[in-house]
């Protein structure tokens, strides 16, 4: 077998690689053949993945919540960028995080704070260090959720933030078409990721992360503006959407409280 050549491979970015959807994608990625630079505030984690032994893996150590560690590892990938006469033809921002607010009346606003700036703020500290390296034909994927389809109880502060990344996608979409860079909104139902293990309600329809990359990959490799999975579940709320508010407001209040009737017996 001849010997891959790195400088001859496609290069992605993920952030958030070192578990979940993150680290599925960037071993698919590596399997393609990519180069990929693999992203995690655990540089613990991302060394155990045992990427780099393959040779076309860069490690990026940052926490995407503190915008001067963006910006430095933004300045670090251009320099590396530079001497290896390498580009980002794709840069999928996953990382993010999801809590939920228990109790409305005492609305926790440090959670929501923190959620919000997490998912959405560091996406754009992200945006501000890595869009200015991507050249014409690149593209990138922005993680969102099929929770922007319709409201879920205790989401306020997941669902807001990845609304507001619709919004981020939809007129970055606008503001690069000159710049002839692609964007990619990413929408999932339920995957079995250490995150959605932490959920005490059921998740239906949920899909392995196996699926899930599989799903982003087709969708970015395909420049998909929307991409969203399990298609019978987001179907099934974007129809919802187009009900009267009264009827899936019912439906789910009536969920919701058959699940704490369970939950007491």
């Amino acid at each position: 077998m001849n010997a891959i050549n790195p400088m001859a491979l496609k290069t992605v970015l993920i952030t958030g690689a070192s578990s979940g959807i993150g680290l599925q994608l960037a071993k698919d990625y590596l399997a393609l053949g990519w180069y990929v630079i693999a992203c995690g505030r655990s540089l613990q984690k991302l060394e155990a993945l045992a990427l780099k032994e393959l040779g076309i893996v860069t490690l990026l150590n940052f926490d995407i919540t503190q915008r001067s560690q963006v910006q430095q590892a933004g300045q670090d990938l251009a320099e590396s960028l530079t001497q290896t006469d390498r580009q980002l033809d794709l840069v999928i921002l996953n990382a993010g995080s999801c809590e939920y607010i228990d109790d409305a009346k005492a609305f926790d606003d440090a959670l929501f704070e923190r959620v919000v700036h997490t998912n959405l703020i560091a996406m754009g500290y992200c945006l501000g260090a890595f869009l200015p390296l991507m050249p014409r034909g690149s593209r990138i994927g922005l993680m969102s959720s099929s929770a922007i389809y319709l409201p879920f109880p205790r989401a306020e502060a997941y669902g807001a933030s990845k609304a507001g990344v619709q919004y981020l996608a939809s007129s970055l979409a606008l503001d690069l078409v000159n710049s002839d860079i692609g964007v990619s909104l990413i929408c999932p139902g339920f995957v079995a990721t250490p995150l959605t293990a932490k959920n005490d309600f059921s998740m239906p329809m949920q899909v392995s992360v196996q699926a899930a990359s599989k799903a982003i990959r087709n969708g970015l490799e395909h420049n998909k503006r929307e991409i969203h999975f399990p298609r019978r579940f987001t179907y099934l709320l974007k129809l919802m959407s187009f009900l009267p508010a009264f009827v899936w407001q019912k439906m789910i209040a009536n969920d919701t409280q058959s699940k704490s009737l369970k939950d007491k017996n």
